[in-house]
């Protein structure tokens, strides 16, 4: 018997169908979750601290240990901030309709 079940099939068990308020909620939350790890990644792989991506933008330390560790309600002003001024990276952003 194969009791191998994909990601989506355990979020559909756990949260419900793609669409519904529950699985929304839990979508939003990992994708805020993937913003802070990509900063994240992307500051240790440029050796910067998180004092120093901090001095780069005009914030405090704790500011972006918080995104990092749960990038959710961040403006985009701070997300471009963080990405093009402190990190010299190009942010992107992509909107997608059903």
């Amino acid at each position: 018997m194969n009791n191998i079940r994909t990601l989506d099939q355990i979020k559909e068990q756990y949260y419900g169908a793609v669409g519904t308020p529950e699985r929304d909620r839990l979508e939003n939350e990992l994708e805020a979750l993937r913003v802070g790890f990509k900063i994240r990644s992307a500051r240790e792989a440029r050796n910067l601290t998180q004092q120093q991506l901090a001095e780069k933008i005009d914030r405090k330390r704790t500011f972006i240990s918080k995104v990092e560790n749960d990038g959710e309600n961040i403006t985009l002003r701070t997300l471009f901030d963080i990405v093009e001024r402190g990190l010299g990276g190009k942010l992107n952003i992509s909107i997608d309709f059903a």
